[in-house]
């Protein structure tokens, strides 16, 4: 059974850091892409990065490049995601996924593959 679970959310000041992992099983771990999505209130999911399976590659929206890093250690099952100089327009619930369960979200057996998120709140 794949299994995602997300941790180190947290509240945090503009400007701030936060670092999010997430630990993996029931699949091969090192022979799949992963990435993080993120959904604000009232919103649609919004794709945040994704990373190779080896690691070497790495893949960032806008929104967030040259602030987050996505990174991976497959010896621990976990992928990562450093969040520096942190925004309000951060907030939101942060998922990781296999890369083609997010590609393939629209269907609900791949949706329900997603971790259950870790909530990020910027604010002053």
């Amino acid at each position: 059974e794949v299994q995602l679970v997300e941790s180190g959310g947290g509240m945090v000041q503009p400007g701030g850091s936060l670092r999010l992992s997430c630990a993996a099983s029931g699949f091969t771990f090192s022979a799949t892409d992963m990435s993080w999505v993120r959904q604000a209130p009232g919103k649609g999911p919004e794709w945040v990065s994704r990373i190779n399976y080896r690691g070497g590659s790495t893949y960032y929206a806008d929104s967030v490049k040259g602030r987050f890093t996505i990174s991976r250690d497959n010896t621990k099952n976990t992928v990562y995601l450093q969040m520096d100089k942190l925004k309000p327009e951060d907030t939101a619930l942060y998922h990781c996924a296999r890369e083609s369960d997010r590609i393939l979200a629209t269907n609900p057996t791949r949706r329900s593959y997603w971790g259950q998120g870790t909530q990020v709140t910027v604010s002053s």
